[in-house]
């Protein structure tokens, strides 16, 4: 019996089509950074938090923070980016300290099913 190697080629399509994309980390980083920032403003906005725009916030900050968000959350209006953060802070659930509080307090002898 004669054995015959074969080489199979990977990612090589049928003619015509167009080969497929995969964004890079930094890319999908920033997606999911997109997606979180819309997320976060949906929430707000199905909480009733930006229906009226009648408050004024004003504050010194450094320079370099307000570029760092920026740069880090995509925003480039400085209202989108104190909206957002300020809607961060006020729709927090606060998962990590429930968490704790919690710990320790299921059943021992509770029957999870595995």
């Amino acid at each position: 019996m004669t054995k015959t190697a074969v080489r199979v080629r990977r990612g090589q399509g049928s003619v015509g089509k167009r080969p497929k994309t995969v964004p890079n980390l930094a890319e999908k980083l920033q997606m999911r950074r997109l997606a979180r920032i819309s997320a976060v403003l949906q929430r707000a906005e199905e909480s009733g938090l930006r229906a009226e725009k009648d408050g004024r916030i004003a504050g010194r900050v450094s320079a370099d923070l307000i570029k760092k968000a920026k740069a880090r959350t995509g925003l480039t209006s400085d209202t989108e980016l104190v909206e957002f953060a300020l809607a961060n802070v006020a729709l927090e659930d606060n998962f990590a300290e429930t968490f704790r509080k919690t710990r320790g307090t299921v059943d021992p002898t509770l029957k999870l099913g595995f």
